[in-house]
């Protein structure tokens, strides 16, 4: 358990693929446009399409880690499948309706595994399909999978879940994904954008259902905020599952909705009762607030019964309670 098994260590090996030598090699670091990624291209046909890794011997696995090409803005559609003798396959990850990036944790029932395919579907910069690592195990630490999309208690909008600020203005890139919430001031700590015209633009780093998101106002003064919040699989449509455009928010601000498949938030300020701009400090997704996860526990309703966003909020709070 807990071991990668696709490794040269196991007799691992990658047996189709452009670039065989490069996806097993356990270098997760030095890889650029030229090297260090295998890949294929995008639409090829036939049994022997995509990347396979074939591993030393059957395992038991119900864990696979993927490393995206990701020294720039692209995302990626793929799906993974999985076989013992590599005429049957079973799809164990079907991301081909989603955009992804960077590093890819997916989970699935544990399942006798020799052949491991991975089938890249969509670049948004180009037609080939290019894989840093992959890494296959047995875990003991899984996430709940719904629909054959995760639906983590835990929050995924980090950089180590692959989460990254798109749009935004701040000193220090994705600092609105760090997790800081106490050292913030009037010239950094936060993410911005003017009112009317920009947005803040968070991409996960997969499909994730979300049913709540918390967020950290800057407060260093009395003034208030209005905004909005909307999310998206796909860039294209748009369903707001936060609207404050008529109150005048401080601080933290806590909100719960029917759960929903998330790859996109975007979050627009409407007005400040100070100046033009629209300053976040922290953004997280689902919520770690404290009282909402212990209720969450005491609840053990389906998810589809989870209260509506306006009976499941806490009232605006002061902006001194910062902790």
């Amino acid at each position: 358990p807990e071991e990668n098994v696709a490794t040269a260590t196991f007799n691992s090996r990658t047996i189709h693929g452009e670039i065989r030598s490069a996806l097993l090699d356990g270098d997760t670091v030095s890889y650029d446009m030229e090297k260090g990624y295998t890949r294929h291209s995008i639409g090829e046909k036939g049994d022997g399409s995509g990347i396979i890794v074939e591993l030393g011997k059957l395992f038991i696995i119900n864990h696979i880690k993927v490393l995206l090409w990701d020294r720039d803005t692209r995302s990626y559609s793929y799906y993974i499948e999985v076989s013992v003798n590599q005429r049957n396959w079973e799809r164990i990850v079907d991301h081909t309706k989603y955009y992804c990036r960077s590093w890819q944790f997916l989970y699935f029932p544990a399942q006798a595994v020799r052949f491991i395919r991975l089938v890249g579907t969509h670049n948004t910069m180009n037609n080939v399909f290019h894989v840093v690592a992959l890494e296959a195990m047995f875990t003991e630490t899984i996430t709940p999978v719904v629909d054959g999309i995760q639906q983590p208690t835990y929050n995924v909008a980090t950089v180590e879940r692959s989460a990254t600020v798109v749009e935004g203005v701040s000193r220090t890139r994705n600092v609105l994904l760090n997790g800081e919430v106490k050292n913030y001031d009037w010239d950094s700590g936060y993410t911005c954008h003017q009112i009317g015209t920009g947005v803040i633009l968070i991409q996960l780093g997969q499909p994730y259902w979300i049913d709540s998101m918390r967020l950290l106002l800057w407060d260093c003064d009395n003034r208030s905020y209005s905004f909005y919040i909307e999310v998206s699989v796909d860039m294209k449509d748009w369903e707001v599952v936060v609207d404050k455009q008529s109150e005048h928010l401080k601080s933290w601000q806590h909100f719960s909705f029917l759960p929903k498949v998330v790859v996109y938030i975007r979050i627009v300020g409407t007005h400040n009762t100070a100046n033009e701009m629209f300053h976040c400090v922290h953004f997280e997704c689902p919520s770690q607030d404290p009282d909402f996860l212990s209720c969450e526990r005491n609840v053990s309703a389906p998810t589809n019964e989870l209260a509506s966003p306006d009976t499941d909020e806490p009232e605006a709070q002061d902006s001194t309670s910062t902790d």
